[in-house]
C-alpha cells in the first residue's frame, strides 16, 4: 500500500529541549541529580493519569508543589523555567509544511489536558497538520495499539499507508503493532532522510 500520511510525535520531535540550564539550576536548587526534575514531572502516577485525560494538568503541578514544598510563587517560576529550554524545530516544521497537500500530516501526542492549547495556540502549529490528535483527549496514551488506530480513522487512511516518527522506541513498535511504518528520531536530518526514503519507495 502507498503511504499517504505521516504522523509525528511533538514533544521530543517537533519540540525538544535544547538549554538543559533552566532545569539543571532548579535541580541545584532542589538538590536533585540531573535529568530527575523532568522524572518528578513526567512520571509520577498523576502525570501519567493526566496523560490519559484521568487528571487536570494543574494537578500535575499540585503534585510538583507537594513534593518540594513549594509555595504559589515559587511554583509558577519553577513551570516556567522548566519550559523555558524547549524550541521549536523551525527547519523540520518547514519540510513537514511542504509535504501537504501531497501527504496528509498529523502530530499525536502524549499530552495532557492543557495539550492542544500548547500546540496550536503556543507553537502556532494549529495550521500545519490536518489532524492534531490529543492522548489526555482520547482516554488513550502511546504506545497503546488503539490511540494509532484513533489517528487513522480521524485522518481517515489505513495505519498501513502510515508512517509514524517518535523519538521513544516503544512508541515506535507501538505503532507498527496497528500496522503503521515506524521512524525513531534521533535528529532532523536522519528523520527527514528516512521519511523521504520511505515516500519515494
Amino acid at each position: 500500500m502507498p503511504i499517504h500520511t505521516v504522523i509525528f510525535d511533538f514533544g521530543g520531535v517537533l519540540v525538544r529541549t535544547a538549554d538543559q540550564a533552566p532545569r539543571r539550576a532548579w535541580e541545584q536548587r532542589l538538590g536533585l541529580a540531573p535529568g530527575d526534575l523532568a522524572g518528578v514531572v513526567f512520571d509520577s502516577e498523576v502525570a501519567q493519569a493526566a496523560t490519559r485525560g484521568q487528571a487536570p494538568a494543574g494537578q500535575v503541578w499540585e503534585y510538583v508543589a507537594q513534593t518540594f514544598q513549594l509555595d504559589a510563587a515559587t511554583l509558577e517560576q519553577l513551570r516556567t523555567d522548566f519550559w523555558a529550554g524547549d524550541r521549536l524545530d523551525s527547519a523540520l516544521v518547514d519540510y513537514i509544511r511542504q509535504l501537504r497537500p501531497a501527504y496528509k500530516t498529523a502530530i499525536l501526542s502524549n499530552a495532557w489536558s492543557n495539550g492542544r492549547r500548547v500546540i496550536g495556540a503556543d507553537y502556532g502549529l494549529a495550521d500545519t497538520f490536518d489532524e492534531i490528535i490529543v492522548s489526555a483527549e482520547e482516554g488513550l496514551a502511546k504506545p497503546d495499539v488503539r490511540i494509532y488506530q484513533v489517528a487513522a480513522a480521524r485522518l481517515g487512511v489505513q495505519p498501513q499507508g502510515a508512517i509514524f516518527v517518535d523519538d521513544f522506541r516503544a512508541n515506535i513498535i507501538g505503532a507498527q503493532a496497528a500496522g503503521m511504518h515506524g521512524i525513531h528520531f534521533r535528529d532532523r536530518a536522519q528523520t527527514i532522510a528516512e521519511i523521504d526514503a520511505r515516500l519515494r519507495a
